[in-house]
């Protein structure tokens, strides 16, 4: 028995390959640092589901078609204003994926035809959903999408009504593809566990937003967040992290399951972490991120991870502390549909077994 399934080779995959010892990531081959840094979420959506990188023409179909593919029909607006104030924000979002498949026609189609077709419907409209999340709990409407900008800067134009200046598009660029997939992480192999059944791509999907909305998962960002708030100054980040580790607290953002060095995606949100605050007007959770992650490393020797650096990105470029969890869903799902469409390539139903430990050969007699 293996808790956790740690390191158990669970299937094959083409998609995405890590070297937690190295530090390396890649997708489809290509290395993290150069993806992050010469290509957009668009191209990279073309290499995860199609397995290469669009020709310039193709790039501009493609790019063309899921702008074709924002808008939200009112009715997926109406169930987004009628949630209660109460619900969780990744509990709406997987509402509304349940929605959006429940009013397709072709939802169980599950030929890779059809469901690539889905999956570009939801790698568009999911920015759109979580936009319109924000701004409603702001008070404010929500912003149609403008098919005449890119997929990033279309993002930030309907989540602040501006167009984003070419420092901020890059950077949720950058954000939106380091996060596009991530190999066999919980919420992924979710996906492929209801895949293997045979069911729809739209229940994979609120599978994967059900595994990621869990506090282990992608709900990891938003606590990295609170802990720069709770710190509150470079002055406070001795005396809080000593607190914490004689508490044995676990603090936020530290460590990572897979990586034994610094996350390569780290290093890309860190730079982009302090553009962003040195343009803004709160540059000090930045200074006391970097503090705090120095004086960890200092005691413990731990790295700061991804969701460190990538709640600052977000922070800066807008994003309600409360949906960091949800911008996470609104570029995996990329990587969750390359694994669906995987798996339903070489399907076998995903059925481990339990070791039983409990009690054997009682008799009602005996009661």
């Amino acid at each position: 028995m293996i808790p956790g399934l740690e390191g158990v080779i669970a299937c094959e995959s083409a998609i995405t390959f890590i070297d937690g010892q190295q530090g390396v990531l890649s997708y489809r081959g290509y290395d993290i640092h150069e993806i992050a840094e010469a290509t957009t979420f668009e191209g990279v959506a073309f290499l995860l589901w199609e397995g290469r990188l669009p020709t310039r023409s193709e790039a501009e179909t493609f790019g063309k078609e899921l702008a074709r593919l924002r808008p939200l029909d009112p009715q997926i607006l109406s169930l987004i204003r009628s949630s209660p104030e109460w619900a969780h924000p990744m509990a709406r979002l997987r509402t509304a994926v349940s929605f959006i498949g429940e009013m397709d026609p072709q939802a169980d189609v599950g030929d890779r035809a059809a469901d690539l077709t889905k999956a570009k419907n939801l790698a568009a409209k999911l920015s759109t959903v979580v936009a319109a999340m924000a701004r409603l709990s702001r008070g404010l409407e929500p912003i149609a999408p403008n098919a005449e900008l890119d997929h990033a800067s279309n993002y930030l134009y309907m989540l602040t009504g501006r167009v984003p200046d070419e420092a901020s598009r890059r950077a949720l660029d950058a954000t939106l593809i380091l996060y596009a997939d991530h190999e066999l992480n919980a919420s992924t192999f979710a996906c492929r566990v209801v895949t293997g059944t045979l069911s729809d791509l739209y229940s994979a999907v609120v599978a994967g937003i059900g595994a990621l909305k869990g506090p282990l998962h992608g709900g990891a960002i938003d606590d990295a967040m609170r802990l720069f708030q709770d710190i509150g100054s470079v002055d406070n980040v001795r005396s809080y992290v000593d607190a914490a580790l004689e508490q044995k607290r676990r603090l936020p953002g530290f460590g990572h399951r897979v990586y034994r060095v610094l996350d390569p995606r780290a290093i890309h949100l860190k730079k982009m972490a302090e553009q962003l605050a040195r343009a803004s007007d709160e540059p000090h959770w930045y200074d006391i991120a970097m503090a705090t992650q120095d004086y960890m490393y200092e005691r413990k020797r731990l790295n700061a991870n991804v969701d460190y650096y990538a709640s600052l990105v977000l922070y800066y470029l807008g994003f309600p502390l409360h949906l960091f969890t949800n911008f996470i869903a609104s570029t995996r799902v990329v990587g969750w549909t390359a694994h669906i469409l995987e798996q339903r390539e070489n399907n076998r139903l995903i059925r481990p077994r339990a070791q039983y430990t409990g009690p054997l050969g009682l008799k009602l007699a005996d009661r």
